[in-house]
């Protein structure tokens, strides 16, 4: 049997190890944004983009406007009080901690229309860019690739406005849904289609042209820093326009530009720039095939 001493003895420790940790753990002070909440907010968000497919029964008992306006009266609530908590531990005077609340919120809010124009076109580029893809209801209903988009350009918005933990929130709940990796801190154009996409990185200072293409497994990172925080700017690659980017691709560093209409190969890695127009593949590995004796 477990002596309460000794669970005592071990909730003391523990409580110690709060006070010496290098981040706050344990105070009446701390305000932090609530993770659960932030993932209803991209589920209502889901809704309100595609409704007839997660909006559920409410969507045929009234006006379209109706129904979106109720669902971002709910979205702008939850989102208000999570993003003051973000900006809460930095900004420290009630009035200006209000102002810049409101004009994240604001701006949010008001930029969903485009999100929801490029998410139209990301469900096109899905669909036409896969064969396998019957329908573009079955892109939306079931493709991770989509999905990770979404939520990524979700929470640029918010990265966009200077809100800190939220939008890192938000992709990582993609991430951990979907295996792709996308910082919100990353610049994607349009019509972007990811394929199967399990593995995918994109770090947080890529920037990603139109009709881009990226299949599993592909890195889009920086090239590792001996300097840490201290390294600042561009540490993640450049993808051009109607690029298409295969399979396992490793393409690493700040300075690197995979030019407009270039075509990189399955398992390649690049820490150098590619020209527009350019295809560049790895050499096919030699097969060795050996017969067992009888």
């Amino acid at each position: 049997m477990i002596e309460k001493g000794m669970l005592r003895d071990v909730a003391a420790e523990i409580s110690k190890g709060y006070d010496e940790a290098e981040v706050p753990m344990y105070s009446d002070h701390l305000r932090l944004p609530n993770r659960d909440v932030v993932i209803r907010i991209i589920q209502n968000l889901q809704k309100v983009f595609f409704p007839a497919y997660f909006g559920g029964t409410a969507v045929s008992q009234v006006t379209a406007e109706t129904y979106v306006e109720f669902l971002l009266g709910d979205i702008i609530s939850a989102l208000r009080e999570q993003v003051e908590l973000a900006f809460s531990n930095t900004i420290t005077d009630p009035a200006a901690l209000e102002s810049r609340t409101d004009e994240a919120c604001t701006a949010f809010i008001r930029g969903l229309p485009k999100i929801q124009s490029m998410l139209m076109k990301d469900v096109k580029a899905n669909y036409d860019g896969d064969p396998a893809a019957g329908s573009k209801e079955e892109v939306i209903f079931s493709y991770p690739g989509l999905y990770a988009i979404f939520v990524y350009r979700v929470a640029h918005e918010l990265y966009e406005s200077g809100v800190p933990l939220i939008p890192r929130i938000m992709t990582e709940y993609a991430h951990g849904a979907t295996g792709i990796d996308i910082n919100p801190g990353a610049t994607i154009g349009e019509y972007f289609f990811i394929d199967h996409g399990t593995g995918i990185v994109i770090g947080e200072t890529t920037i990603i042209g139109n009709h881009v293409k990226l299949y599993q497994g592909v890195t889009l990172g920086a090239l590792s820093p001996r300097g840490g925080h201290a390294v600042v700017g561009k540490r993640h690659p450049t993808v051009g326009d109607n690029a298409t980017i295969y399979s396992n691709a490793s393409i690493l560093g700040g300075e690197t530009v995979i030019g407009a209409n270039s075509v990189i190969g399955g398992n390649s890695f690049l820490t150098s720039s590619v020209e527009d127009n350019t295809k560049a593949s790895v050499e096919t590995p030699k097969m060795i095939f050996r017969v067992k004796k009888k």
